[in-house]
């Protein structure tokens, strides 16, 4: 019997401007992003008001990406994506059966004539997630040598599950790295961020995931729009294995609760909505998400 999922997945996003906008330009990955594990069943973008231009096509990371501009003057934007997703179960490979982190770290290093790795491209630093000297003894607890990459990878999701503190409200967005690793608290986006400077910092390759997860009320209580929220996790590379999915907030491995939007280098490459406006002045947004099954 199949144990395959099918989520509903509905993002609104709602901007009120000061001012009027006289014309506007936005990025969105808010469609999820078909892969082995998840199917992508139907998906649509209302827009309001509606655009003058939009354009939908692959990024760079084969995430699906849309640029719309508007050039109607307007004092609010309404945005909602809504997508029906089938997540496919799956076994989940054997940590064990991952090669020592140290094959994987020298496979990546840059050898003039070698072939190109295309993993390699997240194992350096990038604008959310430098290279952070102090991660380093943090995270080598994680790899005593010969350790399995993925089981390696397992445990320090473990170790920052336990050592971190969720808590909202004690970041933002550009709230530094270095910061999130003193304070000890932060947000799904601030663990995912950590995660894979842990990883970059030893020369291993992490990606960010941007997604959704479903959660549930307590009993007898509905679902309320904006029970849930966008969430984030981590991806790790391993020769033969592919890339695995590991949810440092909640400490488990992803699973058919999990619904991946983008990945990227950081949570700057998938931002589920973004854009530049001339006029506006002071604006309030308001996100809401809900994630149901079908």
């Amino acid at each position: 019997m199949s144990n395959d999922r099918v989520l509903q997945v509905i993002h609104e996003t709602a901007t009120s401007y000061g001012a009027r906008v006289e014309v506007a330009g936005h990025v969105a990955y808010l469609c999820p992003r078909p892969s082995d594990r998840q199917r992508v069943e139907s998906f649509d973008l209302a827009i309001t008001p509606a655009p003058s231009q939009r354009n939908s096509a692959p990024d760079a990371f084969g995430n699906v990406r849309t640029c719309f501009a508007l050039y109607t003057p307007h004092e609010a934007l309404q945005v909602q994506s809504s997508s029906c997703v089938r997540l496919l179960s799956a076994l989940l490979p054997d940590p064990a059966a991952s090669v020592p982190w140290e094959v994987v770290a020298r496979r990546l290093r840059y050898v003039a004539g070698a072939p190109f790795e295309p993993a390699a491209e997240f194992s350096y630093a990038s604008p959310f997630v430098p290279l952070v000297k102090a991660l380093r003894s943090y995270a080598a607890e994680s790899f005593p040598a010969q350790r399995p990459y993925l089981a390696g990878a397992i445990e320090l999701m473990h170790r920052i599950h336990a050592d971190f503190a969720y808590q909202s409200g004690v970041t933002e967005i550009n709230t530094p790295l270095t910061q999130v690793f003193e304070q000890r608290r932060g947000v799904c986006q601030d663990f995912a961020h950590l995660m894979i400077g842990c990883l970059r910092v030893l020369g291993l390759p992490a990606r960010y995931v941007s997604g959704y997860l479903l959660t549930n009320p307590p009993a007898g209580q509905p679902r309320l729009l904006g029970a849930d929220a966008s969430h984030a996790w981590v991806s790790v590379w391993c020769p033969a294995l592919g890339w695995n999915d590991l949810d440092p907030t909640n400490d488990v491995r992803v699973d058919i609760s999990h619904v991946a939007a983008a990945v990227g280098r950081d949570y700057g490459d998938v931002m589920p909505l973004r854009g530049v406006i001339q006029g506006g002045g002071e604006h309030t947004l308001s996100v809401a998400v809900s994630v149901v099954p079908v």
